[in-house]
């Protein structure tokens, strides 16, 4: 038979499970609210320095650990969206979203213990809300339409809970979840089954080894557009190149370029992609959005920076 004190520790060790057990969500969250692996853990240390900062007895008093936690995290991505906003003008060309390898934490968290409200139609499902171009269209938004349309279509929490986390009325709230929910329908981002993606991904990459720019071309919608996020930190265009004759030469002059350049089929984001390397070193990763049949948008990422997580771990 335990004693009191005994069993006060059983249940803070529960808690501490409990804790531990809620980052992966956490960091799911923080990742889809920022568009930066390392922002979200960054928000995601910053949500637990403040749980420990409370003594045991306050730990010990919240009810529920799971919902304090996103609370926090959710107010300190909210702060962090404010900011960015004034830092992403003074970034040098395009700020495209880290591109993430093929890792199933990041399209599997479990979502918010909220049930589902009747809106069914509008949620957005976790592998769909990590696709590049689904995370390009979050970020016209603005960080309170942001976290309310993250937080209630992706993750499914109820308006009165996410009201306490953005500081405004749950209908309020609603109004911005419908705003952000009409940016994403007028984006036009269809989902192609991945299937049919990897093929036309697997016959662009085999063009442009070939330097093909007809073939090229002709995978490309005419209307097509590329975009590339360098940082500043590695020479690349500062604007989209668009056409799908212009992608092509372009894509043709890199070739010409980067002789030993290697071309490798990967998980981008969830859906197929391409990373290039040179000498073994990841340079490139590339996203593709697709419709009709052919490429329509490519995001190239080229900043060191947000290519960690291919360089520490290796991607896919």
């Amino acid at each position: 038979m335990s004693t009191p004190s005994e069993a006060g520790h059983d249940r803070f060790e529960l808690g501490l499970s409990t804790i531990v057990d809620e980052r992966r969500q956490l960091i799911n969250l923080a990742y889809r609210l920022l568009g930066s692996l390392a922002e979200a853990e960054d928000a995601v240390q910053e949500t637990y320095t403040r749980w420990y900062a409370m003594s045991r007895q306050r730990r010990e008093a919240v009810e529920s650990p799971g919902a304090w936690l996103t609370t926090v995290a959710g107010r300190i991505c909210l702060d962090v969206l404010g900011s960015a906003r004034a830092r992403r003008e003074r970034y040098v060309g395009a700020w495209i979203p880290e591109p993430l390898p093929d890792r199933t934490e990041w399209i599997s968290g479990r979502a918010g213990g909220a049930a589902a409200s009747a809106d069914p139609a509008d949620r957005i499902t976790l592998d769909e809300s990590v696709n590049m171009a689904f995370l390009v269209v979050l970020e016209s938004m603005t960080p309170a339409e942001r976290v309310a349309f993250v937080l209630h279509d992706v993750f499914r929490y109820p308006f009165a809970d996410i009201a306490r986390i953005v500081g405004r009325t749950p209908a309020a709230c609603r109004q911005l979840a419908s705003s952000a929910r009409r940016r994403v329908r007028a984006a036009h981002t269809p989902v192609v089954p991945s299937a049919g993606q990897a093929g036309l991904v697997r016959d662009f990459k085999e063009a442009w080894e070939a330097k093909d720019i007809k073939a090229l071309v002709g995978l490309l919608d005419p209307g097509a557009t590329m975009t590339a996020d360098g940082g500043g930190l590695v020479g690349t265009v500062l604007r989209p190149v668009e056409g799908s004759e212009a992608i092509a030469r372009y894509l043709v002059h890199i070739a010409d370029k980067a002789p030993g350049l290697t071309l490798l089929e990967r998980t981008v984001n969830g859906r197929p992609g391409l990373v290039a390397q040179h000498s073994g070193v990841t340079v490139t990763v590339a996203a593709f959005s697709l419709g009709g049949g052919r490429i329509t948008r490519i995001w190239a990422v080229r900043n060191p920076e947000k290519l960690r997580p291919w360089t520490e771990d290796g991607p896919g």
